[in-house]
């Protein structure tokens, strides 16, 4: 089968930096078996090409008529040998990706991993907030044969638009992130808590550092760990919210592969702020080395509660701050709940993700196939 896969970007050439794991994870599993193309709409500035992982990269290049450029790119590869199936990530590719598919005739599925079903009157954050972006999203989601999400929480907002959806967690790649087992927490040190994440306002790290003032304030001997890129240029750390808790708080930034998950490893729980989540992928990656997750209800944590995770309502540190000086007293739950999300996630790994994609492509070229029969059938007629 020969597979486009149209992406932001996340596809660095060198494998490792200014990449998203879960992107990487699918194109290897599926370059092992298929024939599989890459075009990244914002890797690069200047157009490019590149191998990565057995697949081809296209870097469409973010200089003027980028649309132009992908179409033509697309047409030139889809010439030399046509195409099967289309796979977007997020709406905004998946519109250029259901232009390719209705001009070849080729199947489009799309994956919905942001913003793009929130209701519009919810949040700034999202397309759905503006006008432009509200028909953006209705045109991609029309003109997909098929969409895909990470979590039922994304399905209930696509079933809110009338939208159905299939369900295709983004998991995790275990022989890249190696599995820990869960561990006690050691009582004679602070307990480590950990937040992945970039800084920026949908994460809502505000209210993370509240929480963490407010366990400090129980008494609760805690330290926490905050991994993620600064899109704030520092103004966060320099916020009297995180000058109050300036000396249990480790900023460490973007961290390499390796060193996330050796910190993700030794935390005793993960906090999770966000306001929106169609996953995420940092519940999933620490599921799997047995760290448990308290986090807003939104993506995995909203799923996964309240067996497999503690949910809480967004922008309630009060209550987060609660649950998780409850989780702290209660070591059998914590280590239980540690467990069943290791179970979930080891279930929907990576291998499991690229599985499931297949069997979804499988379904559109046939479907693909019995409708031009059946056309071929009325001409003939």
């Amino acid at each position: 089968m020969k597979i486009a896969l149209v992406v932001p970007g996340g596809v660095d050439a060198s494998g490792v930096r200014r990449v998203i794991p879960a992107f990487l994870w699918l194109i290897e599993r599926l370059a092992r078996r298929h024939e599989v193309h890459v075009f990244a709409l914002h890797q690069e500035v200047e157009p490019g090409e590149w191998p990565l992982l057995g697949a081809q990269v296209h870097n469409i290049g973010t200089i003027g008529h980028r649309r132009r450029r992908f179409l033509t790119r697309f047409a030139a590869e889809h010439h030399a040998g046509a195409f099967d199936v289309i796979h977007a990530m997020f709406v905004g590719p998946g519109l250029l990706a259901c232009l390719a598919g209705r001009l070849h005739g080729v199947p489009v599925l799309i994956h919905a991993a942001g913003g793009e079903l929130l209701p519009a009157a919810s949040t700034a954050y999202g397309w759905r907030s503006s006008r432009r972006g509200r028909v953006a999203v209705r045109l991609a989601l029309a003109g997909a044969q098929r969409i895909s999400v990470a979590t039922r929480y994304m399905q209930q907002l696509a079933s809110a638009m009338d939208v159905d959806t299939t369900l295709v967690p983004l998991g995790v790649a275990v022989d890249r992130w190696p599995m820990r087992p869960p561990k006690p927490r050691y009582t004679d040190r602070p307990v480590r808590l950990l937040h992945v994440a970039d800084l920026r306002p949908v994460k809502d790290q505000p209210m993370l550092l509240d929480a963490l003032a407010r366990l400090r304030e129980r008494g609760i001997h805690c330290e926490l760990d905050i991994a993620g890129f600064d899109t704030t240029d520092g103004v966060l750390q320099r916020s009297p919210a995180a000058v109050r808790v300036a000396g249990v708080t480790r900023w460490h930034r973007l961290l390499g592969r390796p060193e996330l998950h050796a910190l993700t490893a030794r935390a005793d729980i993960l906090l999770h702020t966000s306001r929106h989540e169609a996953g995420p992928l940092a519940v999933l990656e620490a599921a799997v080395v047995g760290v448990p997750t308290v986090g807003t209800a939104v993506g995995h944590v909203a799923d996964w509660s309240p067996n497999a995770a503690v949910a809480v309502p967004v922008g309630d540190a009060a209550a987060l701050a609660s649950a998780v000086a409850n989780l702290l007293d209660d070591e059998p739950r914590r280590l239980a709940l540690a467990h069943e999300a290791q179970r979930r996630a080891l279930l929907h790994d990576a291998d499991y993700t690229a599985r499931r994609y297949e069997e979804i492509y499988d379904e559109l070229v046939g479907s693909t196939a019995r409708a031009r029969a059946r056309a071929r059938a009325v001409v003939r007629a």
